[in-house]
């Protein structure tokens, strides 16, 4: 049985160079619960385009909580 391949996370929005009040805001609240290196691996996710979800995902699998 073949093995399946594993997905490559792609960016859903354009690289900017700072976030959205939106995800500013996301990120305050966010900030509570998660480490500095978390945060900060999120942050540099989501200016390369990645939204909330798959910079939070990617940040954990990385760095952890």
């Amino acid at each position: 049985m073949p093995k399946k391949k594993a997905k490559v996370m792609k960016p859903l929005n354009k690289p900017r160079k700072n976030l959205s009040p939106l995800q500013k805001s996301l990120m305050k609240a966010h900030k509570a619960h998660h480490s500095a290196k978390h945060m900060t691996q999120m942050r540099k996710d989501m200016k390369a385009g990645y939204c909330f979800e798959q910079s939070h995902k990617r940040a954990m699998k990385s760095v952890g909580k």
